[in-house]
């Protein structure tokens, strides 16, 4: 009796003090694969937390270099309709010079073509051939600047190149037709300097 009392277990079971400490050492295990477990969740909180902050600033930066690109875009834009603006404004005002010379020699080569005329009348020909040679020079010119000639005889009536100085009955001719040119009229490019002065068939 009193031997099993001093084991701690009178009915000759195992002993008390075995048991605590089994019941401890289950607990610290318990503890133990906790803490492991606490442990392993925080490092995986840990990495998810450290990869969204690497992917927010992976975004910005995508965003800031979007920004970026987008600018130079505008930027280059901006400057290629200056540059083509600029160019344009550059190439009108070299016409509209041109065009203004071209106007003022206009005259002349009226002067020279009725010259030419009289000289055929007056069988004047040293003089006439001189005249040829100036005039050819001079329509070169002004072909090399893109003016050409509006000499619309036979040619339908065309109010954008033809001012019409009289009308004539002609049943010969389809109506509105061009049938005299007092005056030749000259194109610089697509543009208008000078309309042909005309006379125009009716019935």
């Amino acid at each position: 009796m009193d031997k099993d009392i001093k084991s701690g277990s009178p009915h000759g079971g195992e002993p008390t003090s075995k048991k605590h400490k089994k019941k401890l050492d289950s607990e610290a295990r318990d503890a133990a694969v906790e803490s492991s477990s606490a442990a392993a969740e925080q490092e995986i909180q840990d990495n998810i937390d450290a990869e969204t902050e690497h992917l927010s600033a992976l975004a910005s930066a995508l965003a800031e270099a979007e920004e970026l690109r987008d600018r130079h875009l505008r930027l280059k834009a901006e400057w290629d309709n200056y540059r083509r603006r600029t160019e344009a404004e550059r190439a009108d005002e070299r016409s509209r010079a041109t065009q203004r010379l071209v106007e003022k020699i206009l005259p002349v080569l009226d002067d020279m073509e009725r010259a030419l005329e009289h000289s055929n009348s007056a069988g004047d020909e040293s003089f006439k051939e001189g005249i040829v040679q100036v005039l050819s020079k001079l329509q070169s010119v002004l072909e090399s600047e893109g003016v050409s000639v509006i000499n619309p005889k036979g040619e339908p009536f065309d109010a954008n190149l033809h001012c019409a100085l009289s009308k004539v009955e002609d049943k010969k001719v389809p109506d509105e037709t061009v049938v005299e040119v007092f005056q030749k009229g000259y194109l610089m490019g697509s543009r208008v300097l000078r309309p042909a002065a005309v006379v125009v068939s009716h019935k």
